[in-house]
Protein backbone atom coordinates (compact mmCIF):
# COMPACT_ATOMS: atom_id res chain seq x y z
CA UNK A 1 0.00 0.00 0.00
CA UNK A 2 1.35 3.41 -0.90
CA UNK A 3 2.28 5.58 2.02
CA UNK A 4 0.47 8.90 2.25
CA UNK A 5 1.48 11.96 4.22
CA UNK A 6 -1.34 13.76 5.99
CA UNK A 7 -1.11 17.55 5.87
CA UNK A 8 -0.96 19.05 9.36
CA UNK A 9 -0.86 22.65 10.55
CA UNK A 10 2.71 23.96 10.58
CA UNK A 11 4.31 24.97 13.85
CA UNK A 12 4.69 28.76 14.32
CA UNK A 13 8.49 28.58 14.02
CA UNK A 14 8.22 26.62 10.77
CA UNK A 15 5.69 29.11 9.40
CA UNK A 16 8.00 31.99 10.27
CA UNK A 17 10.98 30.34 8.58
CA UNK A 18 8.98 29.63 5.43
CA UNK A 19 7.61 33.18 5.41
CA UNK A 20 11.15 34.59 5.63
CA UNK A 21 12.44 32.40 2.78
CA UNK A 22 9.43 33.18 0.59
CA UNK A 23 9.78 36.91 1.20
CA UNK A 24 13.51 36.90 0.45
CA UNK A 25 12.91 34.93 -2.75
CA UNK A 26 10.56 37.64 -4.03
CA UNK A 27 12.96 40.54 -3.48
CA UNK A 28 15.37 41.99 -6.03
CA UNK A 29 18.23 41.85 -3.53
CA UNK A 30 19.15 41.33 0.14
CA UNK A 31 16.86 42.89 2.75
CA UNK A 32 17.49 44.57 6.12
CA UNK A 33 16.23 42.74 9.19
CA UNK A 34 14.02 45.68 10.12
CA UNK A 35 12.31 45.56 6.74
CA UNK A 36 11.78 41.82 7.13
CA UNK A 37 10.25 42.25 10.57
CA UNK A 38 7.93 45.00 9.34
CA UNK A 39 6.86 43.14 6.19
CA UNK A 40 6.17 39.84 7.94
CA UNK A 41 4.99 41.00 11.36
CA UNK A 42 7.54 38.82 13.16
CA UNK A 43 8.92 40.10 16.49
CA UNK A 44 12.56 41.02 16.15
CA UNK A 45 13.74 38.55 18.76
CA UNK A 46 12.02 35.70 16.93
CA UNK A 47 13.24 36.99 13.58
CA UNK A 48 16.89 37.04 14.65
CA UNK A 49 16.61 33.52 16.06
CA UNK A 50 15.17 32.30 12.76
CA UNK A 51 17.77 34.15 10.70
CA UNK A 52 20.59 32.79 12.86
CA UNK A 53 19.41 29.21 12.38
CA UNK A 54 18.96 29.64 8.62
CA UNK A 55 22.37 31.29 8.27
CA UNK A 56 23.92 28.35 10.15
CA UNK A 57 22.32 25.90 7.72
CA UNK A 58 23.12 27.91 4.60
CA UNK A 59 19.57 28.88 3.62
CA UNK A 60 20.20 32.55 4.35
CA UNK A 61 23.39 34.58 4.03
CA UNK A 62 24.20 37.62 6.18
CA UNK A 63 25.97 40.56 4.53
CA UNK A 64 27.48 42.38 7.52
CA UNK A 65 28.79 45.37 5.53
CA UNK A 66 25.26 46.08 4.31
CA UNK A 67 23.42 44.83 7.43
CA UNK A 68 21.18 42.81 5.11
CA UNK A 69 20.08 39.22 4.57
CA UNK A 70 19.66 37.30 1.33
CA UNK A 71 19.09 33.75 0.13
CA UNK A 72 21.96 31.32 0.73
CA UNK A 73 23.47 28.48 -1.28
CA UNK A 74 21.23 25.87 0.37
CA UNK A 75 18.15 27.71 -0.92
CA UNK A 76 19.65 27.66 -4.41
CA UNK A 77 20.23 23.92 -4.06
CA UNK A 78 16.55 23.47 -3.26
CA UNK A 79 15.69 25.16 -6.54
CA UNK A 80 18.20 23.03 -8.42
CA UNK A 81 16.77 19.91 -6.84
CA UNK A 82 13.29 20.94 -7.94
CA UNK A 83 14.53 21.30 -11.52
CA UNK A 84 16.31 17.93 -11.43
CA UNK A 85 13.29 16.07 -10.13
CA UNK A 86 10.98 17.66 -12.74
CA UNK A 87 7.92 17.54 -10.48
CA UNK A 88 5.95 19.90 -12.71
CA UNK A 89 6.12 17.56 -15.69
CA UNK A 90 5.56 14.50 -13.48
CA UNK A 91 2.50 16.03 -11.87
CA UNK A 92 1.26 17.47 -15.15
CA UNK A 93 1.57 14.38 -17.35
CA UNK A 94 -1.44 12.46 -15.95
CA UNK A 95 -3.52 15.65 -15.96
CA UNK A 96 -2.76 16.30 -19.63
CA UNK A 97 -3.45 12.65 -20.47
CA UNK A 98 -6.83 12.86 -18.76
CA UNK A 99 -7.63 16.14 -20.52
CA UNK A 100 -6.87 14.63 -23.93
CA UNK A 101 -9.02 11.58 -23.16
CA UNK A 102 -11.97 13.78 -22.19
CA UNK A 103 -11.90 16.36 -24.98
CA UNK A 104 -10.42 14.27 -27.82
CA UNK A 105 -7.88 16.95 -28.76
CA UNK A 106 -4.10 17.16 -28.31
CA UNK A 107 -2.89 18.73 -25.09
CA UNK A 108 0.31 20.40 -23.89
CA UNK A 109 2.02 21.74 -20.78
CA UNK A 110 4.63 24.43 -21.38
CA UNK A 111 6.85 26.73 -19.30
CA UNK A 112 8.30 30.14 -20.09
CA UNK A 113 12.07 30.41 -20.65
CA UNK A 114 13.11 33.89 -21.61
CA UNK A 115 10.83 34.90 -24.47
CA UNK A 116 10.07 31.33 -25.55
CA UNK A 117 7.86 28.59 -24.24
CA UNK A 118 9.32 25.11 -23.84
CA UNK A 119 6.95 22.14 -23.99
CA UNK A 120 7.49 19.77 -21.06
CA UNK A 121 4.45 17.51 -21.57
CA UNK A 122 2.87 16.64 -24.92
CA UNK A 123 -0.07 14.27 -25.38
CA UNK A 124 -1.37 13.59 -28.90
CA UNK A 125 -5.02 12.73 -29.48
CA UNK A 126 -5.65 9.90 -31.98
CA UNK A 127 -6.67 10.83 -35.52
CA UNK A 128 -5.85 14.50 -35.03
CA UNK A 129 -3.61 16.74 -37.17
CA UNK A 130 0.17 16.45 -36.86
CA UNK A 131 1.66 19.13 -34.60
CA UNK A 132 5.07 20.78 -34.60
CA UNK A 133 5.11 20.88 -30.81
CA UNK A 134 6.78 18.13 -28.81
CA UNK A 135 8.62 17.76 -25.51
CA UNK A 136 11.66 20.05 -25.57
CA UNK A 137 10.48 22.15 -28.52
CA UNK A 138 10.85 25.91 -28.11
CA UNK A 139 8.45 28.39 -29.73
CA UNK A 140 7.92 32.12 -29.39
CA UNK A 141 5.78 33.00 -26.39
CA UNK A 142 4.25 35.78 -28.48
CA UNK A 143 2.76 33.32 -30.97
CA UNK A 144 1.57 30.42 -28.82
CA UNK A 145 -1.53 30.18 -26.65
CA UNK A 146 0.55 28.82 -23.75
CA UNK A 147 3.00 31.70 -24.04
CA UNK A 148 0.24 34.29 -24.24
CA UNK A 149 -1.47 32.80 -21.19
CA UNK A 150 1.73 33.03 -19.13
CA UNK A 151 2.60 36.53 -20.35
CA UNK A 152 -0.88 37.77 -19.50
CA UNK A 153 -0.49 36.39 -15.97
CA UNK A 154 2.84 38.16 -15.35
CA UNK A 155 2.95 41.44 -13.41
CA UNK A 156 3.25 44.45 -15.72
CA UNK A 157 6.77 45.21 -14.49
CA UNK A 158 7.96 41.69 -15.35
CA UNK A 159 6.27 41.87 -18.74
CA UNK A 160 8.13 45.11 -19.49
CA UNK A 161 11.41 43.62 -18.28
CA UNK A 162 10.92 40.64 -20.61
CA UNK A 163 10.22 42.88 -23.61
CA UNK A 164 12.19 46.05 -22.81
CA UNK A 165 12.40 47.53 -26.29
CA UNK A 166 11.84 47.17 -30.02
CA UNK A 167 14.71 44.68 -30.37
CA UNK A 168 12.81 42.21 -28.17
CA UNK A 169 10.19 41.87 -30.92
CA UNK A 170 12.67 41.29 -33.74
CA UNK A 171 11.78 38.11 -35.59
CA UNK A 172 8.34 37.82 -33.96
CA UNK A 173 6.24 35.34 -35.98
CA UNK A 174 3.55 36.59 -38.33
CA UNK A 175 0.38 37.41 -36.44
CA UNK A 176 2.26 38.07 -33.18
CA UNK A 177 2.65 41.43 -31.44
CA UNK A 178 5.42 43.47 -33.06
CA UNK A 179 5.65 46.18 -30.39
CA UNK A 180 5.13 46.59 -26.66
CA UNK A 181 1.92 48.53 -27.36
CA UNK A 182 0.53 45.60 -29.34
CA UNK A 183 1.65 43.16 -26.64
CA UNK A 184 -0.07 45.20 -23.93
CA UNK A 185 -3.30 45.14 -25.94
CA UNK A 186 -3.05 41.36 -26.37
CA UNK A 187 -2.43 40.99 -22.64
CA UNK A 188 -5.40 43.24 -21.83
CA UNK A 189 -7.75 41.20 -24.02
CA UNK A 190 -6.41 37.90 -22.67
CA UNK A 191 -6.83 38.98 -19.05
CA UNK A 192 -10.38 40.19 -19.72
CA UNK A 193 -11.28 36.94 -21.50
CA UNK A 194 -9.73 34.75 -18.82
CA UNK A 195 -7.81 32.53 -21.22
CA UNK A 196 -5.42 32.81 -24.16
CA UNK A 197 -6.13 32.03 -27.79
CA UNK A 198 -4.08 31.40 -30.91
CA UNK A 199 -5.49 30.69 -34.34
CA UNK A 200 -3.20 29.80 -37.22
CA UNK A 201 -0.23 31.68 -35.74
CA UNK A 202 1.77 28.49 -35.17
CA UNK A 203 0.28 26.14 -37.79
CA UNK A 204 -2.25 27.26 -40.43
CA UNK A 205 -5.66 25.71 -39.84
CA UNK A 206 -5.00 24.87 -36.19
CA UNK A 207 -6.09 26.82 -33.13
CA UNK A 208 -5.30 26.56 -29.42
CA UNK A 209 -6.75 27.77 -26.12
CA UNK A 210 -4.70 27.94 -22.93
CA UNK A 211 -4.83 28.85 -19.25
CA UNK A 212 -1.96 29.76 -16.96
CA UNK A 213 -0.92 27.60 -13.99
CA UNK A 214 0.09 29.62 -10.92
CA UNK A 215 2.15 28.54 -7.92
CA UNK A 216 1.45 29.28 -4.26
CA UNK A 217 2.71 32.85 -4.69
CA UNK A 218 0.43 33.51 -7.66
CA UNK A 219 3.33 33.42 -10.12
CA UNK A 220 2.57 31.80 -13.53
CA UNK A 221 4.88 28.79 -13.70
CA UNK A 222 3.32 27.09 -16.74
CA UNK A 223 0.29 26.93 -19.00
CA UNK A 224 -1.98 24.14 -20.22
CA UNK A 225 -3.39 24.20 -23.75
CA UNK A 226 -5.35 22.10 -26.21
CA UNK A 227 -4.91 22.35 -29.97
CA UNK A 228 -7.65 21.58 -32.48
CA UNK A 229 -8.68 22.07 -36.10
CA UNK A 230 -10.08 25.59 -36.27
CA UNK A 231 -12.80 24.71 -38.78
CA UNK A 232 -14.13 21.89 -36.59
CA UNK A 233 -14.79 23.96 -33.47
CA UNK A 234 -17.61 26.48 -33.20
CA UNK A 235 -17.83 28.90 -30.28
CA UNK A 236 -19.77 26.43 -28.15
CA UNK A 237 -17.12 23.76 -28.70
CA UNK A 238 -14.36 26.23 -27.90
CA UNK A 239 -16.11 27.27 -24.71
CA UNK A 240 -16.22 23.64 -23.58
CA UNK A 241 -12.52 23.24 -24.37
CA UNK A 242 -11.70 26.36 -22.36
CA UNK A 243 -13.71 25.08 -19.40
CA UNK A 244 -11.84 21.75 -19.52
CA UNK A 245 -8.44 23.46 -19.72
CA UNK A 246 -9.33 25.86 -16.91
CA UNK A 247 -10.42 23.00 -14.68
CA UNK A 248 -7.20 21.06 -15.24
CA UNK A 249 -5.03 24.14 -14.77
CA UNK A 250 -6.71 24.60 -11.38
CA UNK A 251 -6.07 20.94 -10.57
CA UNK A 252 -2.37 21.25 -11.39
CA UNK A 253 -2.21 24.40 -9.25
CA UNK A 254 -3.69 22.41 -6.38
CA UNK A 255 -1.13 19.66 -6.84
CA UNK A 256 1.83 22.04 -6.78
CA UNK A 257 0.58 23.66 -3.59
CA UNK A 258 -1.55 26.66 -4.50
CA UNK A 259 -4.37 27.19 -2.02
Amino acid sequence: MAETVEARPAAPAVEQALAILTHLARQRGPVAAGALAAALGIPRASLYRQLGAMVAHGYVVHLPEESRYGLGVAAYELGSGYARQQPLSRLGAPIIAGLVDRVGESGHLAVLEGRDVVYIVEERAPRRPTLITDVGVRLSALATATGRAILAALPDAQLRATYPGRAAFAGAPEGSPRSYRELKELVRVTRARGHAREEGDVTPGLASVACAVRDHTGWPVAAIAVTFAADRADEDRRARLVAAVRRDAAELERRIGRR
